[in-house]
């Protein structure tokens, strides 16, 4: 018998519930049925945001922005690997060797998708040339000088400040607080009309972003002063981020989605570190 799909939403985040016939069946009249929740929005996100193995799912034209209201969630799991892998290697590795096993692990688990956005940012908005060119340098796929550097002192600072963690419980937060980030600068201009940013931002409800921010909000408070200042910082690089986008490049790009994420995860560890986080 072939499963009888429900398509229903919590909000805006659409989810499918399908009910199929147990197989363990001893008469035609009565049968056992079992329930699957298929939440293909967040397998979306999932798939878009990371590397972990997902069922396959149909993409339709605007189903990204309909998935960004799960970014956080995807971050709560990324954040959880991390945490238990960090706790794992803790327990017979000296601190620095820890945390250069669990920085390898995030690029791992992301694709590298943010550190590219990053270095290519180093690229692109350090270099002093006209606004067109530097545009023109962020689509190219090559890394340069400022690139590199960029890219190697960052790896360096986020490795430094894992090792030097007095409350792992910040590798579960930044992760989530940082894919927040993600969808109010999805509603900041562009600087290149069209293509996927436009059409990302243009599909995101309102009512979706501001569910999406309970999550880090409430995570954040519930870690204490270490998370509250976490939230905040995050929020304000974000900002500071946006206005030199505006100034440099004329708006946003692909890139800079992953420079707001990756200053934003480095923001919200800056406060795991040390006695504030105890």
């Amino acid at each position: 018998m072939a499963p009888l799909h429900l398509p229903l939403a919590i909000g805006n985040l659409p989810f499918t519930l399908y009910i199929f016939p147990s197989p363990r069946s001893y008469t035609s009249i009565h049968h056992t049925f079992f329930m699957i929740f298929s939440l293909k929005s967040f397998w979306q996100a999932l798939i878009f945001l990371t590397t972990l193995p997902t069922p396959v799912v149909d993409w339709e034209r605007g189903d990204l922005g309909r998935a960004a209201g799960y970014f956080p969630a995807v971050g709560f799991l990324l954040g959880g690997i991390l945490y238990g892998v960090w706790w794992g290697f803790d327990l017979f590795l000296p601190p620095l060797i820890a945390a250069v096993l669990v920085i390898i692990l995030w690029a791992v688990l992301t694709g590298g998708l943010h550190l590219d956005g990053l270095a290519d940012c180093g690229d692109g908005v350090l270099a002093a040339v006209s606004r067109e060119r530097r545009l023109e340098i962020l689509k190219d796929s090559r890394v340069g000088a400022f690139g590199a550097i960029t890219l190697v002192l960052h790896l360096f600072l986020k490795i430094a400040l894992v090792a030097s963690l007095t409350n792992p419980l910040g590798l579960i937060l930044a992760p989530v607080v940082a894919r927040w980030l993600l969808l109010p600068t999805a509603k900041r201009p562009l600087a290149r009309p069209g293509g996927m940013g436009a059409e990302f931002a243009a599909t995101i409800a309102p009512r979706a972003m501001w569910l999406g921010a309970l999550f880090p909000l409430i995570l954040g408070a519930g870690l204490g002063w270490a998370g509250v200042l976490g939230v905040v910082s995050a929020v304000m690089m974000m900002m500071l981020i946006w206005r030199l986008a505006q100034n440099r490049l004329g708006g946003i790009t692909g890139d800079v989605f992953g420079l707001v994420v990756e200053m934003g995860e480095t923001a919200v560890l800056l406060f795991f570190v040390g006695g504030l986080a105890i």
